[in-house]
């Protein structure tokens, strides 16, 4: 069985340093860089896209809504053409810096409010795939398990990654519980156990204790959860004695 992990990488800016970028990238087959919106800037978009060549790591974009200071973690009113053109404008930002290092972008994974947004807004989801197409109609995108943007992803033949969250806690219809409104998982070990069960069983427990059916073609872990790199770890580790390969969807599905 083969599965990819991902990571959103390159979210410092200027002065301040976010996340476990270096660190992290030895760990997983797939980064998500921020595209200057809600965080990263024109020197870290072009250091991340570097060291994820270095350590053989497939790229995707992380456009967010134009929202620093929030993070682009607060819902903001934008029409579908606005969303559109957020797409457009940030991924092909990315696009330029991993052509300077000869890398195709493998993937799209949209960032916080507008990627949450984008689940349940079929308007949304669908302004999101199409600036995305109009990069690549190649590239993956990721969406939630019963998402708008699998369903829409789908119809327009557009490649669509089902996530799941190793950091995170899922509800009954596959998607997550964030982590300011829902608990949080501690126990290293038994998060790394529970992703051995989400991609070899395709169940999730719910913090009510049901079991929720998901699909795992990729698992995030966020770089700048405590203790990420310990979970990269001992994710690896349960993988490797449950016979689970971790492999970047561009190597997978031969896309990007």
């Amino acid at each position: 069985m083969k599965v990819d992990i991902n990571c959103d990488m390159g979210e410092s800016f200027g002065l301040y340093q976010l996340g476990n970028d270096e660190e992290m990238m030895q760990l997983i087959s797939s980064a998500n860089i921020a595209c200057g919106f809600h965080a990263g800037d024109p020197h870290v978009m072009r250091r991340t896209v570097a060291l994820a060549r270095e350590y053989g790591v497939a790229i995707g974009a992380h456009p967010g809504f134009p929202d620093m200071l929030g993070f682009g973690r607060r819902y903001m009113t934008c029409t579908p053409d606005e969303i559109k053109d957020y797409i457009l404008y940030q991924t092909g930002a990315l696009r330029e810096f991993a052509s300077l290092y000869q890398i195709k972008l493998q993937h799209c994974k949209p960032h916080g409010a507008l990627y949450m947004m984008a689940m349940s807004d079929e308007k949304i989801a669908r302004a999101i795939l199409e600036g995305l197409a109009a990069v690549s109609e190649k590239m993956v995108v990721f969406a939630l398990n019963g998402s708008a943007v699998e369903a829409i992803g789908e119809q327009m033949g557009i490649p669509v990654a089902r996530e799941v969250y190793a950091d995170r806690e899922h509800t009954a219809d596959g998607s997550i519980v964030l982590t300011r409104t829902g608990p949080t998982i501690t126990n290293v070990q038994a998060m790394a156990e529970r992703a051995v069960r989400m991609v070899k069983e395709g169940l999730v427990r719910t913090p009510e204790g049901d079991d929720a059916a998901v699909q795992a073609d990729t698992i995030c872990i966020h770089g700048d959860t405590a203790g990420a790199v310990e979970l990269a770890k001992a994710i690896h580790a349960a993988f490797q004695t449950a016979g689970i390969t971790v492999q970047s969807l561009a190597k997978t599905w031969n896309v990007g």
